[in-house]
């Protein structure tokens, strides 16, 4: 794994340390929550996607 590829991955996973408390205070009603995290799962899928494209 090359030092980029580190570096995308951990800025991830602070973007969802940052993001994640506020996302959960939200989304309250469970279908909701599930909603709004498969549309997250995809974003970031295709994020992952393009980076290793690259």
């Amino acid at each position: 794994m090359e030092t980029y590829q580190i570096f995308s991955a951990v800025f991830l996973i602070a973007v969802l340390v940052l993001i994640l408390p506020a996302f959960v205070k939200t989304n309250n009603n469970l279908t909701r929550l599930v909603k709004n995290l498969s549309i997250w799962t995809v974003i970031v899928l295709i994020i992952i996607v393009i980076i290793n494209l690259y």
